[in-house]
């Protein structure tokens, strides 16, 4: 090599920012599985380089370390590796090594590191209430001929970052994941919103003794709430918001009204929700015509009615910013990754990345990862490790 060469491999990383918010810092939540003798790697080097390359587009285990064994002198320092006294090298782990340590990590404690470096690094929002959705998935690429598929359940506000996930047990179902999935945030002045499942008079107990307000489906599960809520007189209802629209190949129009109610079964409900959408078809046109019914905690004159179309619908970003992009643009249904927790914690890892490529700024994340990948500086960067 060059003089030259040698002597800027050797320079020191660049010099993070004072006030950024660093990964790196969050990771001392996650517990070290790894024995200790033999820890020549601190295991937040080790995360925060699967973190960077998740962030540069790096889908498997294979691209993880083909990233990192790629990564320049001063990268390698930036995320924390040693230095060689003698001569002066970084070295990097070998693969089985950054394997070992995934399969074994806690899946739980990474996805709390993850919300709270979020939740820390968000823009301050002083807007009012903010609306935090909760829906489920399963990673269907995790089932093997003994084990069911891994299914998850993640709290993600409105704006696309994922502030928690929960890995919901085998044999059982979403709704006794619920309340552990959410207590790890601070719900004080938020609204959240879920499907009809998680419509549980236990649920609406436990979020309004954390300081949260619900905006809650109601379907034919609960046919006394439904009945009751379906037979108000909607007709003689005022519309409270109209909202219409042109997308995906169809004129959609959507009319809200709420109905102040003091007697609902329900927990501090105090209104009632019609939602009618009207859809028709341009190609076919068909036309489709839907009502939904839902319960608030938000009493009248809270929130306008903008808000709470806002909201509701807001609720299936979800499954718009979060669920589909890692489908298809991470392709997790077709990962084989099915060792040990690795599904659990690849999932939390792309949980981050979707989260600080959209706090960036980015709404096309297939174009934020190809522009991380370009630069090696730029994933390190939006974690906080370098300036």
């Amino acid at each position: 090599m060059p003089a030259g060469l040698g002597q800027l491999a050797r320079a020191s990383a660049p010099a993070p920012l004072a006030d950024a918010v660093r990964l790196s810092g969050f990771l001392g939540l996650v517990p070290d599985p790894r024995g200790v003798r033999g820890r020549r790697y601190p295991l937040s080097a080790l995360v925060a380089a699967a973190a960077a390359s998740v962030l540069a587009g790096a889908r498997s285990l294979t691209a993880i370390t083909e990233w990192i064994s790629d990564a320049p002198a001063w990268a390698r320092r930036a995320l924390g590796f040693p230095i060689d006294p003698l001569t002066g090298t970084v070295s990097v782990p070998h693969p089985h090594t950054l394997r070992r340590l995934l399969v074994q990590l806690d899946g739980d404690a990474l996805d709390q590191a993850v919300g709270a470096f979020l939740t820390a690094r968000a823009a301050p929002d002083s807007s009012g209430l903010r609306a935090i959705a909760v829906d489920g998935k399963v990673l269907r690429g995790s089932r093997t001929a003994t084990v069911p598929a891994v299914a998850l359940l993640a709290a993600m506000d409105h704006t696309g970052s994922v502030l928690a996930q929960r890995q919901v047990a085998d044999k059982s179902n979403e709704i006794p994941a619920f309340a552990p999935l959410l207590d790890s945030i601070d719900l004080t002045g938020t609204v959240i919103t879920a499907d009809a499942l998680h419509t549980q008079h236990a649920h609406g107990t436990y979020l309004r003794g954390r300081g949260a307000h619900y905006i809650a489906p109601v379907k034919a599960n609960h046919p006394n709430l439904f009945d009751t809520v379906r037979r108000l007189p909607w007709r003689d209802i005022v519309l409270d918001h109209y909202d219409r629209a042109r997308a995906h190949h169809r004129h959609e129009i959507r009319r809200l009204k709420t109905a102040a109610f003091a007697h609902l079964d329900y927990p501090d409900a105090q209104q009632a929700l019609q939602v009618v959408r009207w859809r028709q078809d341009f190609t076919t046109g068909k036309l489709t015509i839907e009502r939904v019914y839902l319960i608030t905690s938000l009493p009248p004159g809270a929130a306008t009615g903008a808000q709470l179309a806002a909201w509701i619908r807001g609720h299936w970003k979800i499954e718009n910013l979060l669920h589909h992009v890692r489908d298809r643009t991470f392709r997790e249904d077709d990962s084989k990754i099915r060792t040990g927790r690795l599904p659990r914690v690849m999932a939390g890892l792309r949980n981050l990345a979707i989260g600080v490529h959209r706090q960036d700024g980015h709404t096309n994340i297939a174009a934020a990862l190809r522009q991380a990948a370009r630069d090696y500086h730029r994933p390190l960067a939006s974690l906080g490790l370098t300036g």
